[in-house]
């Protein structure tokens, strides 16, 4: 062999054995009643950047603000999927951070998005995974009961249903009339989809992480997949852990493959909605955001 052939030899067998860093790029879905354009959901990613050295953005859809009221989940999903498909940095795969309701977004993201680029790491903030039972920015203040009572005659009119994700007492309701959340957490019986479930379950890491003050996502715990028994949220309801839950037990989203495999992170936090302190997003969301091996 001569000596630029044995040259090239030494270097191939080199290269094949170097470790390969690429930078794994993120987006960013924000919550209801927010826009990339405000000052949170622009310095956010931006923060979650320079703080990780990976490439990431805020994903709108369409209107921002209104239409994350307005415009039907099922549609905020087929818009966001068509958007990181486009975008050729993502092509080679990416990771997810996602604030409140954004979270229903990314998990219709990661679940319904055919030929879409490969989800690693999802991070959610604060999301009402197992629905919520309280009007959004309302909480547990007087005249919340008022506008809960309102809401609860119409909640399984076409607009609450498309575009909110509040679950009612009356599950067979629930079951027969919600447009989007039973279809998420695929618990509609004889309706079950295997897909949704493959796909949720290639994540390389699930982060959950819930605020202990949280007012907004009632229950709290729903940003665990936690619910009320039933449905019931009467003044002392019974509340379901996320391992509790038929979703989990009878695994229908793939979450107890996952966290079996140890690849679920239960996050509790202080402080109330959204409100996480730079150093615990440095602990819990920047290492799932940096680059990743290859």
């Amino acid at each position: 062999m001569g000596k630029k052939q044995f040259s090239v030899a030494v270097a191939a067998t080199f290269l094949s054995l170097v470790h390969i860093v690429v930078s794994v790029p993120f987006i960013m879905l924000h919550g209801i009643s927010a826009e990339c354009s405000d000052h949170t959901n622009s310095n956010f990613p931006r923060l979650l950047s320079n703080l990780s050295g990976s490439r990431g953005s805020c994903v709108e859809i369409g209107n921002g603000k209104s239409d994350s009221w307005l415009m039907p989940l099922t549609k905020q999903v087929e818009i966001v999927c068509d958007k990181v498909k486009q975008m050729k940095e993502l092509r080679l795969g990416y990771n997810i951070v996602a604030r409140s309701q954004g979270n229903l977004v990314a998990r219709g993201l990661i679940e319904f998005c055919d030929d879409g680029p490969p989800v690693y790491n999802y991070v959610s903030l604060a999301g009402p995974h197992a629905g919520e039972s309280s009007v959004p920015f309302c909480g547990c203040y007087e005249w919340c009961d008022i506008a809960d009572k309102l809401m609860e005659k119409n909640i399984y009119s076409d607009f609450v249903q498309e575009s909110l994700f509040l679950v009612s007492q009356d599950i067979s309701e629930y079951m027969k009339s919600s447009k989007y959340l039973p279809k998420l957490n695929n618990e509609i019986p004889n309706e079950r989809n295997s897909t949704y479930k493959e796909r949720f379950t290639r994540l390389k890491n699930l982060v959950l992480i819930m605020f202990q003050n949280d007012t907004v996502i009632v229950p709290k715990e729903s940003s665990w997949f936690g619910f009320y028994q039933d449905g019931n949220y009467t003044s002392q309801p019974p509340l379901l852990s996320a391992q509790q839950t038929k979703l989990y037990t009878e695994d229908w989203i793939g979450l107890k493959t996952l966290d079996v495999a140890g690849k679920v992170k239960f996050v509790s936090l202080p402080g109330g909605h959204l409100q996480i302190a730079t150093t615990d997003v440095i602990k819990y969301v920047v290492p799932y955001l940096q680059n990743q091996p290859s």
